[in-house]
């Protein structure tokens, strides 16, 4: 496993704005490069399905225009994310924010520190989610996280990667907080799995889900409330 540090971000783009959503992060990947970031994904929403409790799609309040998206930016570390957050705030003090193809009001952002998997892996079709965890048993979760990527990767997945909760800002609108209905007493984990394209996940899913394995190791059996996990599944916008 390659531990590094995840910046994780949750949002809604106005579906007619793809073009330019992906234009703006393209141009913004040198700049986070520049800051000492690693790797940059942008999941655009391929199939997010509503859900009774929560689900991502009401996290981000999205409307029925618009798309729901799963990112992140790596960094090799919380200390180069911590001074390029401060870097970037004092670059662009007394200048305007550019102008966003989005409502950033609405995007939730967190840090996260990679428990499982290598965040550096490229993508192809992915699988997101975010669920509350006990935050006492981050020890049990982990090694359950661990068999189930042994799983996962058994029937077709390139990489599974799990992130535990670490910097998570309260919002004005919403957060991670908000977004998972987040207990006093639990820590929220954001993580992807990734697949080579949609057709083997497909495939995978299938297996998976007939296998009794899924069982003996799944989130569940650590206590997380998968009554309360978002997910959904992303097509790489932007993958550098």
């Amino acid at each position: 496993m390659v531990v590094t540090y995840v910046s994780g971000f949750l949002l809604a783009v106005p579906t007619a704005n793809k073009d330019a959503y992906r234009k703006q992060a393209e141009e913004a990947w040198p700049m986070f490069k520049g800051y000492g970031a690693v790797a940059m994904v942008e999941g655009w929403g391929d199939d997010v399905p509503q859900g009774k409790v929560n689900c991502i799609n009401s996290a981000v309040k999205r409307k029925p225009d618009e798309t729901a998206m799963f990112s992140w930016v790596v960094w090799p570390d919380k200390k180069t994310s911590d001074e390029a957050e401060q870097k970037m705030m004092a670059d662009m003090e007394g200048k305007e924010f550019p102008e966003m193809p989005f409502d950033g009001k609405r995007m939730i952002v967190g840090g996260f520190e990679t428990i499982v998997g290598d965040a550096t892996v490229k993508t192809g079709y992915i699988d997101g989610t975010v669920i509350p965890v006990p935050a006492d048993k981050r020890g049990a979760y982990t090694a359950a996280s661990h068999k189930m990527a042994e799983l996962f990767q058994e029937f077709g997945a390139i990489s599974v990667v799990d992130a535990w909760g670490d910097n998570l800002p309260e919002g004005k609108v919403n957060d991670f907080h908000t977004a998972t209905l987040r207990k006093p007493e639990e820590a929220v984990v954001f993580s992807w799995i990734n697949w080579k394209d949609k057709a083997t996940r497909d495939a995978g899913w299938e297996k998976i889900m007939e296998d009794p394995r899924m069982q003996e190791f799944g989130p569940h059996t650590v206590g997380a409330d998968m009554g309360r996990m978002i997910f959904g599944s992303f097509v790489p916008l932007v993958d550098v």
